[in-house]
């Protein structure tokens, strides 16, 4: 029994890598190490897609999310002060969202009242704080409809169904992503930079957190077969 459990386990043993590739970009801000986490989470779904019993057809919307993500931190990681190839990372960082928010749809339905309630404080946030100190139109506007995807995203995430623990491991995911990017619009729009230490690795143990929530939903499965 332990030795078919440790073969059914392995495949958690990838997200030590991811962890590890995330810990090397903090201390090298290597693009290469940048995308690991999010890369690692693209091969081990992948890994699972050819197992006999292979992932739901949703998992390619995880693996799309992820490879959106990995462009749009492309950009994001060579702007050097260019609002345009700062919207271009928005957008991408948006089809990621469109992913995430695919997944949840189909692994449950919006929580209506908690995306409400998201959503009316990021927009006073948006109108109150942001709105004022973004001149550039485009990036304005690209920072709105980001934000009401992400408020979206995260409200679905919340009504996921299925196991406890590949549950809160998705919802857990999504809130680092809206964490995160809460983080960058104070640093990058109003200048406060003294939680800017935490944009990284909130953002690395997104990926980890979702990528675990699909493993675990594969384990579930097998057992339940």
């Amino acid at each position: 029994m332990d030795k078919l459990r440790l073969k059914e386990n392995w495949i958690y043993s990838l997200l030590l890598f991811a962890v590890l590739f995330a810990i090397i970009a903090l201390n090298t801000n290597e693009f290469f190490y940048k995308s690991g986490s999010a890369g690692i989470g693209i091969l081990t779904l992948l890994i699972l897609n050819f197992k006999k019993v292979k992932q739901p057809n949703d998992s390619w919307m995880i693996i799309g999310a992820f490879l959106f993500s990995i462009a749009g931190d492309w950009f994001m990681s060579n702007k050097l002060g260019d609002s345009m190839m700062f919207s271009k990372g928005i957008a991408l960082f948006f089809m990621a969202h469109l992913g995430y928010l695919g997944f949840a749809l189909r692994n449950g339905k919006i929580k209506w009242g908690f995306t409400l309630a998201i959503l009316v404080a990021y927009l006073l946030f948006f109108f109150l704080m942001l709105y004022p100190n973004i001149e550039d139109k485009i990036l304005l506007y690209a920072a709105l409809v980001y934000l009401l995807i992400s408020c979206l995203t995260f409200g679905t995430s919340i009504g996921t169904k299925g196991d406890t623990i590949f549950k809160r491991a998705f919802i857990f995911g999504i809130f680092l992503i809206v964490f995160s990017d809460t983080i960058i619009a104070l640093t990058e729009f109003l200048g406060y930079d003294k939680l800017d230490f935490l944009i990284l690795p909130t953002y690395y143990l997104a990926h980890v957190s979702i990528t675990f929530s699909l493993i675990r939903r594969q384990n579930i499965r097998e057992t339940n077969l």
